[in-house]
């Protein structure tokens, strides 16, 4: 079974915080505040959870970088289980997600709402850099906000809603704290 999630972007390579570019315009990727008064992030509710980290993707050179430089797949609820989650395959590209298992425990629809790919934003520059630290396997309760990014023609708004699936079900996710439950509980993902 294979599902798709998300919203086709372009995608980059490695991240660091200090390789995203030095532009103003990355101030809110690197946890700052904006210089730019047209980017504007509004939140539409708080959010958080405990997510187990399938993998992780990171971007420097999208117009999304400028927010979020760092896309998390994860799983919850009991995809989080380390018996079940070991064996989600993803594949990170271009903002999108596209993962398989081989056997559904639950029915698709809810195997559906329990795997997802969220596009994180550092609140601030320490988060900007716990967020690089976080690898496949950890499971990590984060805290924050769903929010609706702007900028010139980009209008980048999270999924409010588990149940959605399919392109815009993924969540612009203002990350205000990680805190790790367990650290590398899988085994590294094969392709």
């Amino acid at each position: 079974m294979v599902m798709w999630m998300g919203l086709v972007l372009s995608s980059t390579s490695i991240f660091a915080s200090t390789s995203l570019p030095t532009s103003v315009e990355y101030n809110i990727a690197r946890g700052l505040a904006p210089e730019i008064p047209a980017q504007k992030v509004e939140v539409l509710q708080d959010f958080y959870g405990d997510f187990r980290i399938l993998s992780t993707k990171s971007y420097l050179h999208d117009e999304q970088a400028k927010f979020s430089p760092i896309d998390y797949a994860v799983s919850w609820g009991m995809f989080a289980d380390p018996k079940i989650a070991s064996n989600i395959r993803v594949k990170q590209f271009d903002r999108f997600l596209k993962w398989s298992l081989p056997v559904l425990p639950v029915p698709a629809e809810q195997a559906m709402q329990m795997v997802s790919n969220m596009h994180i934003i550092p609140a601030n520059p320490t988060l900007a850099r716990e967020i690089e630290r976080v690898s496949r396997g950890d499971l990590v309760r984060l805290k924050g906000e769903l929010v609706e990014v702007q900028y010139k023609d980009l209008v980048w708004r999270s999924s409010l809603t588990p149940t959605d699936v399919g392109e815009g079900a993924c969540e612009v996710f203002r990350v205000h704290s990680i805190e790790w439950l367990e650290r590398g509980k899988l085994p590294a993902a094969s392709s």
